[in-house]
């Protein structure tokens, strides 16, 4: 079985005391490969210096909603300057997130559009994060849709009506440790109605631990629960779940 963890976060601070540990062993959990997702500037210098030092790791390069307020003018080369790199793979995460409005959100839709325009650019992927800010988003991507590498809307919030625009302008949706809670109602009538050949699994880790192990820290080796969920949801076994979403991470990343 080989499983892709499309969406970590392995630049997080609760892995700094056993973070070679964390990524060295996944192989041997059948997590073959790991996109560790960019916040920001250093973030993306992180990810990218993961990816060298592990033959399962892939980067993205990106600024976060959360960060927005910190990007400076010209962010954009910095970010493109990433990209002479293979293993840097897509743009993000960007977005919106009007739940924590930690950068102010006229900030976070510059930032964001400033990132479409490079990945246009560049005919990247993008990683999308959108949290209560689903109108807003679909507005601002919906230009792009046809002119980007594809993309994936991350740890999917929305519900069916969203669902079936992100996928119209031919997006993946992402499912994390969230499907294995008891009130992820929405998320499970999301992943009955979409084929599974646009799904992708992810952990979003160190959060979003899936039960039974929820309120400690998560690491990619927790997505065979993940997958194990999505398996019951689609009635299909666990080896196809895990060998379509893998294949599905490989062609919207480009990696052969």
């Amino acid at each position: 079985m080989v499983l892709f963890d499309s969406h970590a976060h392995y630049d997080d601070k609760r892995f700094d005391e056993d973070r070679d540990d964390v990524i060295g062993a996944l192989p041997g959990f059948g997590v073959a490969y790991v996109l560790n997702a960019a916040s920001e500037l250093k973030s993306s210098q992180r990810s990218l210096d993961y990816s060298q030092k592990y033959s399962h790791v892939y980067a993205s390069a990106g600024i976060h909603p959360h960060e927005a307020i910190k990007a400076r003018d010209g962010f954009e080369a910095a970010l493109e300057s990433f990209f002479g790199n293979e293993k840097v793979v897509a743009v993000g995460e960007m977005g919106l997130d009007y739940h924590y409005d930690f950068s102010p959100r006229d900030v976070q839709r510059d930032v964001f559009i400033k990132q479409l325009e490079l990945a246009k650019k560049l005919k990247k992927p993008i990683i999308v994060h959108n949290r209560e800010a689903h109108r807003d988003t679909l507005d601002i991507v919906k230009p792009y849709a046809g002119a980007l590498g594809g993309g994936v809307f991350h740890c999917f919030s929305g519900g069916v009506e969203i669902a079936r625009e992100v996928l119209e302008m031919g997006f993946y949706l992402s499912f994390g440790g969230a499907v294995t809670f008891k009130n992820a109602r929405r998320a499970v009538e999301v992943i009955e109605y979409m084929p599974i050949d646009r799904l992708l699994l992810e952990t979003d880790c160190p959060y979003m631990t899936p039960e039974p192990h929820r309120g400690k820290r998560n690491d990619s080796s927790k997505i065979i629960l993940v997958a194990k969920k999505i398996a019951e949801i689609k009635k299909i076994t666990l080896d196809e779940t895990a060998a379509i979403t893998t294949d599905n991470a490989k062609k919207l990343y480009n990696i052969f």
